[in-house]
């Protein structure tokens, strides 16, 4: 998205950048807007001082005080302590652990220097221990505002920084955009809030600042949702303007031959949202639909029976999945579902070579494989559809931006007619996402929620188990196998490491060979050939393999009816959603199963709240809106940004208010003043805009 001149850094000299620009560079800062915008993380309050006799144990202050005694002392390290004395005859010891020889020419015996840090008592006395200082004439005048702290890095100095930012604010084209009329009320101007949040006066509540509740943060985080909203929202219309293939109904064709031949009935929820897509793909704009459901709720069936719409229609359909397992998992059921109606499946991997992937290749380039299930085999370079009017991404927040643009140019390269068309997108995952984030992270996409799971799936229980109490856990899986179940259990480890003092995929089965004699016990990682891995997963999925010992392969996509117990290893090292996931491999038949969590400690409060919500909640939605909690929405975006922060000011738990305010002035002012949203959206998003839109 283009910018506005004024909002375009000034043309530098000819002059080589310095190591300063470079830093600047790093940190995103090219625009004076981006200066403008880079906010305080702290404030420290240098507009006052202090005598030395105000100082107290613990408490930070200001002092200014002419440096009476400087030197190097050598016990019991080599450190510079330098002694101030002040107008009332008071001294305080500065002390620097790390120094260089410069600070100590700077802090020489006759000079006034201004010295801010925490006071803590000595053994002298008061000292301060790598306080921050500068040196001063007499009557130097006190800052007026309080001093801010910026995030930074180490080849960028704090001094350096704020003169970057003061000159990049007084530069930036910072006059309104937006109608007052619009905005929210009682929110000052951006000019009004940038100045007061990088030179905030010292009567303002510096809690309030930093907590982000003060006005000056609101107007900033309304700001930057608008931008965000009016981005995809503009995506949407944009894409409603796009011309895709028309999937025309075919009665009696393989979308009804499936409903009428699969050996179970979908629930009325899966029955909802088939519907909702089979209805998309009727239309002659691209589907851009997220089909979210809890683990085991039945994504891959509509799935299926969305392939069976494209394909009656003389088109190709390809899924993606992110790891060779699931999409081996996928291959096997649609193969079984569709393979009797007479569709030709080709699977394309990583690990398929030669051959094989030839002629799997020639099927999908002739259009003879009218599904194509893989990897990102899928979209590579040599990689030719004869028709693809259907991309299907599993987990789809596990793939980039590159990597959902690339399936999407598959389309535009097959097709031979000369009209620009977009393939139907339909992005699944199995991490739900609550209304305010799906809002937020995808105002772009219609999203369709399988808010129920199948019949006859059974609760899992949870139970948490100190390490320590790992016989016991063994004797539980010793019960199960006994009774003819079968058992996961999950290491964060393939082997021992000398960083990490884990238990290990390969110890674990070792111990777990020695304690159940007789039992077949698998093994399977990330490492392994992949043609191992599915040899393994098969005697697995047939019930010769008693006990199989796992790294996170197995988090998605392993579904055997018989396995009753999930025993996750040091579980306290792994994500919310990623435990939902594992969790959810149990308990898909109709035999009561248990998750256990063993843990090391001690634990870390994120830790323990992450164990505490797996204990208290199997709900999807629940779990989801724990980890929002826990650790921000970061992780449910994936890839969708490819790193780069999609908020940098709001957050969609608790700002829920000011979003739908920026919901609804987007929608108005993309009606209103077309030019005023885009310039609004360049000012906030810059390059960053189609990161929003993949």
């Amino acid at each position: 998205m283009p910018s506005s001149s004024t909002e375009r850094a000034a043309p530098a000299p000819a002059r080589a950048a310095t190591a300063a620009d470079k830093a600047l560079e790093k940190l995103g800062l090219v625009r004076d807007i981006d200066l403008a915008l880079h906010l305080p993380l702290r404030y420290e309050d240098e507009t006052k001082v202090i005598a030395i006799a105000a100082l107290h144990d613990g408490e930070v202050g200001q002092v200014e005080a002419v440096v009476s005694d400087s030197r190097i002392q050598f016990r019991p390290r080599r450190q510079l302590v330098v002694t101030l004395k002040d107008e009332h005859g008071d001294d305080l010891v500065l002390r620097f652990l790390h120094f260089y020889p410069s600070q100590q020419k700077t802090l020489a015996v006759g000079k006034r220097v201004r010295a801010r840090g925490e006071a803590r008592g000595g053994f002298f006395g008061l000292e301060m221990v790598h306080p921050s200082f500068k040196v001063v004439a007499p009557g130097t005048p006190l800052p007026s505002s309080l001093t801010p702290v910026y995030p930074s890095t180490v080849q960028l100095s704090q001094a350096v920084l704020r003169k970057a930012v003061a000159g990049g604010l007084a530069r930036a084209d910072l006059d309104e955009i937006v109608a007052p009329a619009l905005l929210p009320p009682n929110l000052p101007t951006l000019r009004e809030a940038l100045r007061r949040l990088h030179e905030p006066a010292p009567g303002l509540d510096a809690e309030a600042l930093e907590d982000r509740s003060h006005p000056a943060w609101q107007r900033l985080k309304f700001d930057e949702l608008l931008a965000q909203q009016l981005s995809q929202l503009q995506a949407k219309r944009e894409r409603e303007a796009q011309r895709a293939p028309v999937f025309a109904a075919v009665r009696g064709g393989r979308h009804d031959a499936l409903l009428r031949e699969l050996p179970f009935r979908l629930t009325p929820a899966q029955r909802r949202v088939a519907d909702e897509i089979a209805r998309d793909l009727t239309r002659p704009v691209p589907m851009h639909r997220l089909l979210q459901g809890d683990v085991g709720s039945g994504k891959t069936v509509v799935a299926a029976l969305a392939a069976g719409v494209a394909i009656d229609a003389g088109w190709q359909c390809a899924l993606m999945a992110p790891t060779e397992i699931l999409a081996e998992q996928h291959l096997k059921k649609l193969v079984g579902w569709l393979a009797p109606l007479g569709v030709t499946v080709a699977w394309l991997t990583g690990s398929r070579k030669g051959k094989a992937r030839t002629k799997m290749m020639e099927q999908v380039a002739s259009g003879e494989a009218a599904l194509v299930v893989g990897t990102h085999a899928v979209i590579e370079e040599q990689v030719r559809f004869a028709r693809l009017g259907l991309a299907i991404i599993d987990e789809q927040h596990r793939f980039g931006v590159t990597q959902r643009l690339a399936l999407r140019a598959k389309l535009a390269e097959s097709n031979a007619s000369g009209q620009a068309l977009e393939p139907h997108m339909l992005m699944m995952s199995a991490t739900p996402i609550p209304r305010t984030l799906a809002m937020t992270l995808f105002a772009d996409l219609d999203v369709s929620t399988i808010d129920e799971l199948p019949p006859g799936r059974t609760p899992i229980e949870t139970r948490l188990f100190a390490d320590g109490k790992r016989d016991e856990v063994i004797a539980r899986i010793r019960d199960e196998v006994g009774r003819g179940r079968q058992v996961y259990w999950v290491c964060p480890l393939v082997e021992a490491s000398a960083a990490l003092d884990l238990q290990n995929a390969t110890e674990t089965h070792q111990q777990l060979c020695e304690a159940l004699p007789g039992r077949m016990i698998g093994l399977i990682h990330g490492r392994m050939p992949a043609a191992e891995k599915s040899a393994v997963m098969s005697l697995f999925s047939g019930g010769q393999i008693a006990v199989l010992v796992a790294t996170t392969v197995i988090e998605v996509g392993v579904d055997v009816a018989n396995a009753s117990l999930m025993v996750v290893e040091h579980a306290e090292r792994f994500g919310l959603s990623q435990l939902h996931q594992l969790r959810g491999r149990v308990g898909r038949g109709a035999t009561a199963s248990v998750c256990v969590l063993l843990y090391t400690g001690p634990l870390s409060d994120a830790a323990k709240a992450r164990l505490k919500a797996m204990r208290e909640t199997g709900d999807g939605f629940e779990i989801s809106r724990r980890d929002l909690e826990i650790r921000g929405p970061g992780e449910l975006l994936g890839a969708r940004q490819s790193g780069a922060a999609l908020l940098r000011f709001a957050d969609p738990l608790t700002d829920e208010a000011l979003l739908l305010e920026a919901r609804r002035v987007a929608e108005r002012l993309l009606e209103t003043d077309a030019a005023a949203a885009e310039r609004h959206i360049a000012r906030w998003l810059g390059g960053r805009v189609h990161f929003l839109n993949a």
